[in-house]
């Protein structure tokens, strides 16, 4: 199957200025892929499609979706079936949500909270995608999970937030033997200490100095470092590597 304009990349979460999901939207744009945005804030979704559309001149189009949220994920993902944009070939479930609440501290609504957007919300936007996937018999899915789940926290999110992460590292493992024999690939994407506004302005001075002597390349990440991966695991040559989990870390977490 060809992947230039006959296909489209959905991405979740892509509305942040300096996050990884605007970052891969433009490296998938880069790619050839037609680009549809999905985040919570529908205005920042739209701004992401028009510069990708302006910087790579690929079809895009940024729309409202709270991930949590079943039916608004059905009308988003129905946004981008009924327009102009090609079939989706490839999901990346990059919306995700952290905090530092060490875990006697985390309250029970905090807790929900970051499993319903990194689980809950890999699952249903996932699950309303998929069906297409298989029926056309061609699909790729990248699920963003992180350092924290592998190593046991000790970067920037709670317990919470790791036990979430490794939640979507066992979706992905169980869901690509599901769907390997329909042409659907999935795997996840694990980065480490990366410079986003998720940790801006949380990780400054001395403990991001700390953080950064533990990392053997000698630098934190960079929304680039990540995007490429996705970009990569998403294009057609990534057809025979699924259920892997693929670290961008700089070498913090080596196993």
């Amino acid at each position: 199957m060809a992947l230039s304009a006959t296909s489209t990349a959905v991405i979740t979460g892509a509305g942040s200025e300096r996050g990884i999901g605007r970052q891969a939207a433009r490296r998938l744009a880069e790619a050839g892929f037609a680009v549809a945005v999905l985040d919570v804030d529908e205005v920042a979704a739209k701004a992401t499609a028009d510069l990708v559309a302006a910087e790579h001149g690929v079809p895009a189009l940024g729309t409202g979706a709270d991930v949590t949220d079943g039916d608004s994920v059905d009308r988003a993902v129905d946004v981008v079936e009924s327009s102009e944009l090609p079939d989706i070939a490839a999901l990346v479930n990059n919306a995700g949500i952290t905090r530092p609440t060490r875990f006697l501290d985390i309250e029970r609504a905090e807790w929900d909270a970051v499993f319903e957007v990194n689980v809950t919300g890999t699952y249903l936007v996932t699950r309303r995608v998929l069906p297409g996937l298989v029926e056309r018999g061609y699909g790729r899915i990248v699920n963003l999970s992180s350092v924290s789940a592998e190593r046991g926290g000790g970067v920037f999110g709670g317990t919470h937030y790791s036990a979430a992460k490794a939640a979507v590292l066992g979706l992905t493992r169980a869901l690509s033997r599901e769907v390997g024999q329909h042409g659907v690939v999935v795997n996840s994407v694990a980065p480490g200490l990366i410079d986003t506004d998720i940790t801006g302005g949380m990780l400054e001075g001395e403990r991001k100095q700390r953080l950064i002597a533990d990392i053997p390349v000698g630098r934190n990440g960079c929304t680039d470092d990540v995007a490429g991966m996705i970009a990569f695991l998403a294009g057609s040559e990534a057809g025979y590597i699924t259920g892997a989990t693929f670290d961008v870390n700089g070498g913090s977490h080596i196993h």
